[in-house]
């Protein structure tokens, strides 16, 4: 059965992060350009796990499953693969993190955001039981879930995100890095193939 075109696109930033990011502001601008039909969302997401999804899931609630697409950053892919789990919609991740209850915990304390440093947040202890309760096991349609992972993330491990997604198409990068640095060179015509394909 062919993939109907996308109709909803959201994007998930990660930790610390925002719709200012790089990769928000350069798919927001594809979108623009060359999908305009496209109904387009980049929430800021707030740091308890639990009120992001909340957000997230209210905010998608009217949203028809079958054509709309979700793509996700780091921890954002972690929010991805809770998304898609529930809705069975396309996902696009992006070096997704894929134990944030572990990883996170030592960031506990005050943080500030990368594209606005002025703008701090309080990483509270018990965001991590949060996150915990948003591991979505194994995904019964995993062939709808497209990840990019480069071998070079410095902040995440490959392998733990490669086995995180059997039976998902999984672009593995030699060298990179956990930004995708080169995401708009060589990265975005395949995100948006996958979310919209012609």
């Amino acid at each position: 059965m062919k993939t109907p075109p996308a109709t909803h696109l959201l994007y998930l930033h990660g930790f610390r992060s925002s719709p200012q990011s790089n990769k928000a502001r350069l798919m927001a601008q594809r979108v623009a350009e060359r999908h305009p039909r496209l109904h387009w969302w980049c929430p800021q997401l707030p740091p308890s796990p639990r009120e992001a999804i909340e957000l997230v899931m209210q905010g998608i609630a009217r949203w028809p499953r079958e054509s709309m697409a979700v793509v996700g950053s780091s921890l954002g892919g972690f929010y991805a693969t809770y998304v898609t789990a529930v809705t069975r919609c396309r996902a696009v991740l992006l070096n997704p993190a894929v134990h944030p209850a572990r990883d996170l915990a030592r960031y506990i304390g005050d943080q500030t955001l990368w594209h606005d440093p002025a703008t701090h947040f309080h990483f509270r202890p018990e965001y991590v039981d949060e996150l915990r309760a948003l591991d979505a096991g194994p995904l019964a349609q995993p062939e709808r879930v497209f990840a990019i992972i480069a071998k070079g993330d410095e902040v995440l491990d490959w392998r733990e995100m490669t086995a995180r997604y059997p039976g998902s198409r999984i672009a593995l990068l030699e060298g990179g890095d956990h930004a995708l640095s080169d995401f708009e060179r060589r990265h975005l015509d395949d995100v948006m193939d996958f979310i919209d394909p012609a």
